[in-house]
């Protein structure tokens, strides 16, 4: 029953970190008490207590998160039209003149441009769109196609493309979302539960906006189906300063602690995708195309240093080599602790640093397939590892697993599957030496990450998750459609029974 507070867990198999732990591979039950898992025996040798919730010989992991969200971008994604299988520039144009308006405008989301046989253009989309202000967003978010229209109603100049790219794109997504402080909760609070439904307990929001804000507003309201960590942009840093922001307090009002501070979010380079990731190689075709480095070195490391002196955790989006050379750079002379998000091209002699300085590796697995075409056309010449999952595991480096929702759904089986497997669809498998084990790929999908995972054990929080099937022996299919049986936050249920 939603809501509900767990005495009792009867009958469930330990299928995550923690399992090693245990006195049997058999049915255990648990008896949670204050939030937290108090006792673990054998089923049938613990008391219950208060409600008891029956995992019926299913399998118990400690709950997920996601640890890379775009939670309003996300939650609006739903009532936009959908553009991920659209195979050219032509037929994405039509669609959108077709597509219902919202408050004037209409507004799709996912293309991928980068394999298109014809390019996006101002006139292209004119024809079909005509005088309705039109908005197409990347999947990868770093660039959204415009019409006329849509130009002079956000006072851009007009580019014969149509796209605009990075800040200038950013700053399109960020109108877009500002809907009604109610739509917006009423949105947010649907995508919560959906992400319960997934045995998700936890994520990392990282919307490009001013976040304490809405957080503060919504656990006011009594926000209670996810732990949320918000994240703060470089924009914002001065007021994070001065408002007294430290990375894992609570947000200001809060009742209940679940929704707390999170990291300095700083974007420093572009995406594969736009062709604006900072590579060591220039892409195809574009001699002088580097990408770009959105966010000089010095800069960086003069930004990292005052968030960390302020309490700031830091989290740098690092997708080229480049970039993520330029990252682990910043943490070595700061000394700051946090991640690199996204980390999809890294140089080999860079992979161990992530180790040594402590930095997490937060990335994406369902990136690599949906942009496994891309990288072997875009990237072919760069001497750096794509996707380097299973190097940067083997070399001792946290991996903690997300989305980037509405990048990629917001699905952690969906992501468990894409790095075990690296294959969807009946493909083979793409770049296998880079797969991680199912062990692996479970403990990055919990709050600490692959080094750091939540356990099954006494005195653990009661953030637990039971499925219907095994993820230690299931296919790739198997765990991308595992069935979610309960989702409990310290020990409340958020999902099923």
């Amino acid at each position: 029953m939603i809501g509900e507070e767990a005495g009792f867990v009867r009958a469930v198999r330990v299928a995550g970190p923690g399992r090693e732990f245990l006195p049997t591979t058999e049915p255990v039950d648990i008896v949670v008490a204050d939030g937290r898992i108090a006792d673990i025996a054998p089923t049938g040798n613990l008391r219950p207590t208060g409600f008891v919730v029956d995992g019926e010989g299913g399998w118990l992991l400690p709950g997920l998160w996601d640890h890379h969200v775009h939670v309003l971008q996300w939650a609006l994604a739903v009532d936009r039209v959908a553009l991920g299988e659209v195979a050219n520039a032509r037929d994405a144009a039509a669609i959108m003149a077709l597509a219902p308006e919202t408050d004037g405008r209409r507004i799709g989301t996912g293309f991928r441009d980068g394999l298109w046989p014809d390019s996006p253009s101002l006139d292209v989309l004119d024809a079909t769109t005509g005088g309705v202000p039109t908005y197409l967003i990347n999947a990868d978010v770093h660039s959204v196609w415009m019409n006329t229209a849509a130009f002079r109603r956000e006072g851009f100049e007009l580019v014969a493309s149509g796209v605009v790219v990075e800040e200038d794109a950013f700053e399109i997504s960020r109108r877009l979302n500002a809907v009604a402080p109610e739509v917006a909760d009423a949105a947010v609070e649907r995508m919560a539960h959906a992400a319960a439904a997934r045995g998700v307990v936890g994520l990392v929001d990282l919307d490009m906006t001013w976040n304490d804000e809405p957080w503060q507003r919504r656990s006011a309201r009594g926000f209670d189906a996810l732990r949320v960590s918000y994240g703060t942009y470089p924009q914002d840093l001065d007021r994070a300063i001065a408002e007294g922001l430290r990375t894992g307090d609570p947000v200001r009002g809060s009742t209940n602690g679940l929704v707390r501070v999170g990291p300095l979010k700083a974007i420093t380079d572009g995406s594969l995708g736009t062709r604006t990731a900072a590579c060591t190689h220039h892409y195809p075709g574009e001699v002088g195309n580097h990408g770009l480095l959105t966010v000089p070195p010095d800069e960086l490391v003069e930004m990292m240093t005052r968030a960390t002196a302020a309490g700031l955790e830091c989290a740098i989006h690092a997708i080229g080599d480049l970039a993520n050379a330029h990252a682990l750079d910043a943490y070595a002379r700061t000394g700051a602790v946090g991640t690199i998000e996204h980390a999809q091209l890294v140089a080999h002699a860079d992979i161990p640093r992530f180790a040594r300085l402590g930095v997490a590796a937060s990335v994406q697995p369902e990136h690599a397939l949906d942009d496994r075409d891309m990288t072997d056309a875009i990237w072919a010449e760069q001497s750096a590892q794509p996707y380097p999952l299973r190097a940067l595991a083997d070399s001792g480096a946290n991996l903690r697993f997300g989305s980037d929702a509405p990048v990629a759904h917001l699905d952690p089986w969906a992501a468990m599957a894409s790095a075990v497997f690296r294959t969807r669809d009946g493909r083979d498998a793409w770049q296998p030496h880079q797969r991680v084990d199912i062990d692996t790929a479970i403990a990055a999908s919990t709050a600490g990450g692959s080094t750091a995972a939540a356990e099954i054990s006494p005195g653990a929080v009661a953030d637990v998750v039971i499925v219907g099937a095994d993820p230690l022996t299931a296919d790739e299919r198997g765990l991308r459609s595992m069935p979610v049986r309960t989702t409990l936050l310290a020990g409340r249920v958020t999902h099923g029974v």
